[in-house]
Order: C-alpha cells, then sequence, then structure tokens
C-alpha cells in the first residue's frame, strides 16, 4: 500500500466574497487510480469558515471533481461542494444552485489579442 495526498478545496461563508479553503487527507490505498468512487465525504468544523454555529458547527465536504496534483508526489486535488449535517446543499454553496440536467448554462473563457509591429514594438 502506498500513502495518498488528498487537497480538499472548497469556499467558505463569507461575504461578499468567499475564500478558497483546504485542507490535507492523507490515506493509504493500493492500486489508487484518482477516481471519486475511491474517496469519500469528510467532514470539517465550519465554525472558522463562517458555515457554521459553534455549537453546531459539522459541516460535510463531499467531492466532484478529482486532479492530480501537479506539486506533490502521489497528491490529488479534490474539488469539493459544502453540505450540511444532513446531506443537503449548504446556504454558501453556489454549485448546488446550478441545474446539471437541463443543458442551459454557458461557461467561457475572456481572451484578448493584441498585435504588434514588430519593427517599432507598439500595438
Amino acid at each position: 500500500m502506498s500513502k495518498i495526498k488528498l487537497e480538499y478545496i472548497w469556499l467558505d461563508g463569507y461575504t461578499p466574497t468567499q475564500n478558497m479553503r483546504s485542507k490535507t487527507k492523507v490515506e493509504e490505498h493500493e492500486n489508487f487510480k484518482g477516481t471519486l468512487e475511491e474517496i469519500g465525504n469528510w467532514s470539517f468544523d465550519g465554525s472558522s469558515t463562517r458555515q457554521a454555529e459553534g455549537g453546531s458547527s459539522d459541516c460535510i465536504l463531499k467531492p466532484v471533481a478529482i486532479f492530480p496534483d501537479p506539486e506533490r508526489v502521489n497528491g490529488w486535488l479534490v474539488m469539493t461542494e459544502v453540505l450540511n449535517p444532513d446531506g443537503t446543499p449548504h446556504a454558501s454553496n453556489g454549485r448546488a444552485t446550478i441545474n446539471d440536467d437541463d443543458n442551459d448554462y454557458w461557461f467561457g473563457f475572456e481572451q484578448e489579442y493584441f498585435i504588434m509591429d514588430t519593427a517599432t514594438g507598439l500595438p
């Protein structure tokens, strides 16, 4: 068995701008293939991320995507969404509001290009 490092990544409950949070889970796996089916949910204390009150602070990280970590040997980046203890989406979980079934959503990247005159170095 070899050890793998799973970096669970999520957005916290700060407003108006959420921050990225993460924590690393080290597990022993035999022949880990890097699939979601091989890893599970993980809990965390939501009181430090403004996602729960101190008296009842458990929140759940549910993996939704996994990628090889380019910086760590045997490391994986695990993109997660935050759930309440009962398994419902947390109020800070914007991903849960996207309807994956209707195929009527668009995501894109903006690109800008400049044409430069190599003789003058000017656009």
